[in-house]
Parts: C-alpha cells; structure tokens; sequence
C-alpha cells in the first residue's frame, strides 16, 4: 500500500505516534452506554487500528478523501460498509446510527467548529466524543464564565456536555507538522434531556450575545427583543461573556416571559 499524501486543502496533519494515539482512545471510557463509534477523517488509520483491537466497539470511518478511503478499504477489508467515503458534515447520522453512539477523531482544524454544531445538532445520539483539535479551540470549549476565551461553543457545548480538556500535543507528533499546538477534548453527555427553556430561544440569545460580545447585552440582544421590551433585569447590564450557562437558561426564561407580555 503506497502512503497517503496529506492535503492541505482537507486540513490533513496525519498523527504519527502511536503512544497519543493510544491515550485519544483511551479517552472513550463510557462504552457501557454505546458500542458503536464512528472516526471522523481516520487518514492512514493509526487511531483506526487502536479501535478495532477493542471488541467492544463496533468501528465505523469517514474520509472525504478518497485517496484515503481507497488505502484504508486495502488495509480493513474487513470493514465493508462501515468504511464510509463522504464528507461527515453532511452524513445522515440517523440512518447508520438510529441508537446511541460515540465520535472520535483527529479532526481537521478547518472544519473544527462545524464538527462540534454537527455533534451539538444530534446531541439526544452522541453520548460521547474525544477529538483533537487546534488547542486555541480545544480550550475554548472548555473554558469558564469571564475568561476571553469564553463563547458560543462554550455556552452550547456546555449546555449539554461535560467537557474535559484531557491534554496538549506537540506539532512534532504529526506529518506534516502544524503551525499551533494540539488539544485533546472529551465531551460526555450530561443529564439534561432538555433544557428548561425555549431552546430556539436559547440559541439565538447565546449567539446574540456573543456576536457583539464588548456590548451589554441590552445592546447587542436589540435583534431579539427591542430594548422598549428590556427592563431592569441585571443580566441585560453584562456582557455575554459573564453569564454563565445557567445564567443563559435563566435569561431565556426572561426573555419569553417579556415576549409574552
């Protein structure tokens, strides 16, 4: 089998040790609730060949890169149909997974935010994920109420998902080597089956809020509700970026109780 050659285009830095390899799956430690997990662009398939040893996981893998696709089916026969060439941005995850599964993967940082709205987008499903990312993006999903990093994807990953930064990776680990560190993320699937709110509502308000993110919210929420509506609530005299989560779902149920008067 000839290597694959990494694409810029597609984002491809292949890892190359299989030590982080090892520790990125050994980041799935929720299987009781799953068997099947699906890895998003497994390139020349070093996390691939880690998942297949565990007999209790059912391995599925997407690539859009053909050249991939084609050395990994020569490399797993063995996978068939669960060897997918498509883009998983715009993969029908219901039709192959109708239960609960995982996502792993070492995903291309050009896509890295749409990767974590498509999980966010089938969150009842997606009991758990372990991805690498950019490490500025691993740690903004991480990161807390009042800090700069602090944001959209926080708030809505959190909202949803215990997260856990796990740890950093070198660019020397990879081939080609990127420019930024890597970070390691684990989301688990928290307890709220719902929020208690209006979700739409929700949405539109985090993303709102942090669209103008050096306004008071009274300022930068006039989109959705015109100041005349606002009143003296204390939320609407902070910035997006001081509210916590729960602070989000309490200014929703705000919001509503305002839009409805």
């Amino acid at each position: 089998m000839s290597l694959v050659k990494a694409k810029k285009h597609l984002g491809q830095h292949f890892l190359t040790d299989k030590r982080i390899a090892e520790k990125i799956v050994d980041g799935l430690i929720h299987t009781d609730q799953y068997r099947q997990v699906l890895e998003v662009g497994p390139g020349m398939g070093i996390l691939s060949d880690i998942l297949l040893e565990r007999e209790n996981l059912e391995t599925f893998l997407i690539d859009i890169d053909v050249e991939s696709v084609a050395f990994l089916a020569s490399k797993y026969p063995q996978l068939g149909d669960r060897l997918i060439s498509g883009d998983f941005l715009k993969l029908d995850l219901t039709s192959i997974f109708p239960g609960k599964f995982a996502v792993i993967g070492n995903f291309p940082y050009n896509i890295s935010s749409q990767i974590l709205f498509k999980i966010l987008e089938h969150k009842d499903n997606v009991v758990e994920m372990v991805g690498m990312f950019q490490k500025e993006v691993a740690e903004r999903c991480a990161s807390k109420s009042g800090t700069k990093e602090y944001g959209i994807l926080s708030v809505l990953i959190q909202a949803y998902y215990d997260i856990e930064y796990l740890f950093t990776v070198k660019p020397g680990t990879f081939n080609p080597p990127p420019k930024v560190n890597s970070g390691v993320i684990r989301l688990s699937r928290n307890k709220m089956e719902t929020l208690p709110c209006d979700e739409k509502l929700f949405w539109r308000t985090v993303k709102g809020g942090f669209n103008q993110r050096r306004k008071t919210l009274r300022n930068s929420l006039s989109g959705t509700i015109p100041k005349d509506k606002m009143d003296d609530h204390p939320f609407f005299d902070k910035r997006a970026e001081q509210l916590t989560v729960e602070d989000f779902i309490t200014l929703t149920q705000h919001l509503t109780q305002l839009t409805q008067a």
